[in-house]
């Protein structure tokens, strides 16, 4: 299975996938630097959908933690509200202790023992482990052995 609207956000607005963990992701823009609002509702907007139902169907005892009371109206919120935490990185010894933050997050949590054990995250493609549930753009390895 790959996330919904990740090959489309991709390939129309030009983002390279680095790294990631669902929720966290890392995204490199090749041409169009700034359409990064774009990109993210492209990406964020299918997903969310995916996981509201998923939890609907599946988890409902998940379901009170991504629901909040805005008003009158319930809504269900699987991302935080605001445009997100966006870093420039500007050096290869930033890009590596980004990736492994990103990967660390479920360690962090405690949700597995090893990154590579969180079947959401990139931590399975950076440590050869195949299928993963997204390809990570290969243009990152050039990057972290070039420095």
């Amino acid at each position: 299975m790959v996330l919904p609207g990740s090959r489309y956000a991709r390939r129309k607005l030009a983002y390279q996938l680095w790294a990631y963990v669902v929720i966290h992701v890392l995204v490199y823009p090749e041409d169009a630097r700034e359409d990064m609002s774009a990109f993210l509702q492209t990406l964020k907007e299918p997903v969310a959908r995916k996981a509201i139902r998923y939890l609907k169907d599946q988890k409902s005892e998940w379901l009170g933690r991504v629901t909040v009371l805005e008003g009158r109206r319930v809504r269900h919120r699987f991302w935080q509200p605001g445009g997100g935490y966006d870093r420039n990185i500007t050096g290869i010894d930033a890009l590596r202790a980004m990736i492994d933050y990103i990967h660390a997050n479920p360690v962090r949590r405690g949700l597995v023992a090893r990154a590579e054990d969180w079947e959401w995250s990139s931590a399975r493609w950076y440590a050869g482990l195949r299928p993963v549930k997204l390809e990570i753009d290969a243009r990152v390895l050039t990057e972290l052995q070039m420095g």
